[in-house]
């Protein structure tokens, strides 16, 4: 583990000490990366309790009521400025710095879970079920939303510990519907929040965010530019003729129409794409027909997932899949309608905000476990929406278990994904050091407020 989150080494001292003397913005300030480490480490048993309560209690998107709820009542209690009910239930807190006005830095966490049946056997899984798409499910935190929401919690405890040294506002976004819109919204959790002015007032001029994933316990990763890809979720609807399986000439067999259609798609990304410029994943994963293994149905319905770093190369992949589905459907007399639903735009990490934040984290990790420049990675997240408005940065946090290949542990969305809860530390003082910094900046004026990314 070449000493990363047990303890200091004096290699990682020396390493966030030379961090600190590459940036004179804030080269004298009196908050160092190691004295918020050990109050990170001295209130890890407290973000411990909290994860392990929110992982025993998870809830869906837009109904995270008593998530919520605990949230809320922890930052209460820290003096913070605290309104909820945004985007539904979502929580927004306000740190206001005792030191004199400055900018304004935005951290965020999100709270969903998903529809998961738990299967990691850990004393506190949760057994709590919800309602989705009509139906009782299990539900589960598999993505690590949990460890996100405690480690927000503990970054705002230390912060606000220290408001009297803080010249500058921190807004603490606790955000609901990150695994994106549910049935019958028109928007997730980071649209809604910006839709109905979450971020207004104040309005940040800089906004952070990270996720757990499988990797070398402690390590950060992140890269300029695009990071993660957008995403979009694909609905094919099918209509043709029933007819019994035995006489298929007597119907339009919208089965064989199916088949076609997901060939078609799949010869589409990989002859149509160059996977060195703009990588690009198009998944059908669900195929749904039929009721009797001797009938051809008259309907049936595929759904997928569209995944892209380019967003005029998005578009034409779009348009091209959905005339070919109709060419395809034509072909065996059926009829098809395409619609595509983006739930996470690109997220797009601002590039000087990218190089300036690089020393900030080293500051914490040391040189070694940080990696600025990781590949893309095509899976998604909403906080995209934030930096399409507000300059951001979102970064990758390792969290495999001691002595598991980070190659071999169960990924994200797995009912058997669990968190290292030794990195919590590292979370909760890369959260206080990136909003610290920030607050110290002296050329916030290079950052400037922006419609969408560039």
């Amino acid at each position: 583990m070449r000493g990363r989150y047990g303890s200091w080494t004096v290699g990682m001292l020396a390493g966030a000490a030379l961090g600190a003397l590459s940036l004179p913005a804030y080269a004298q300030s009196p908050i160092s990366a190691s004295e918020v480490r050990e109050q990170a480490e001295a209130i890890q048993p407290q973000v411990v309790a909290w994860r392990r309560h929110l992982h025993a209690n998870p809830e869906l998107g837009f109904a995270e009521h008593d998530t919520a709820a605990y949230v809320a009542e922890h930052l209460r209690g820290l003096g913070l400025e605290v309104r909820t009910g945004v985007a539904a239930t979502g929580v927004i807190a306000i740190l206001r710095g005792g030191a004199g006005d400055g900018p304004v830095v935005a951290l965020r966490a999100d709270m969903d879970a998903l529809p998961v049946r738990e299967a990691t056997g850990l004393p506190f899984a949760s057994t709590a079920t919800g309602e989705y798409q009509g139906a009782t499910v299990p539900v589960a935190h598999a993505c690590g939303h949990d460890a996100h929401m405690a480690m927000l919690m503990g970054a705002a405890q230390i912060l606000a510990g220290m408001k009297e040294q803080l010249a500058g506002t921190i807004v603490f976004v606790f955000q609901p519907a990150e695994e994106g819109a549910p049935p019958g919204e028109p928007m997730g959790g980071a649209a809604r929040i910006l839709a109905e002015g979450g971020l207004d007032d104040p309005r940040p001029q800089a906004i952070f965010g990270l996720h757990v994933t499988p990797g070398e316990a402690g390590t950060l990763r992140y890269r300029p530019r695009g990071f993660m890809a957008a995403s979009d979720r694909v609905d094919i609807t099918l209509t043709g003729v029933q007819t019994h399986g035995a006489w298929p000439w007597r119907g339009v067999d919208v089965i064989a129409a199916s088949a076609g259609i997901i060939n078609t798609i799949n010869t589409l990304t990989a002859r149509t794409v160059d996977p060195t410029t703009t990588p690009t994943v198009f998944t059908i994963a669900t195929m749904n027909a039929g009721v009797r293994y001797n009938i051809i149905p008259d309907t049936a319905a595929l759904s997928g997932t569209l995944r892209t770093f380019d967003v005029a190369q998005r578009d034409d992949l779009v348009a091209r899949a959905t005339a070919a589905v109709e060419h395809v459907a034509h072909a065996h007399g059926a009829e098809a309608e395409m619609t595509v639903f983006q739930n996470a735009a690109l997220v797009f990490n601002d590039p000087d905000l990218s190089a300036w934040l690089a020393p900030v984290l080293e500051e914490v990790v040391g040189a070694e476990d940080l990696n600025a420049a990781t590949p893309p990675t095509t899976i998604a997240e909403d906080f995209s929406y934030y930096q399409q408005q507000i300059p951001g940065v979102f970064y990758h946090l390792g969290a495999t278990p001691e002595g598991v290949d980070p190659d071999d542990s169960p990924p994200n969305h797995s009912p058997l994904f669990d968190v290292n809860e030794a990195v919590l530390p590292i979370g909760v003082t890369t959260h206080v050091m990136s909003a610290v910094r920030f607050l110290e900046r002296a050329d916030q004026a290079d950052l400037p407020i922006r419609a969408s990314p560039s």
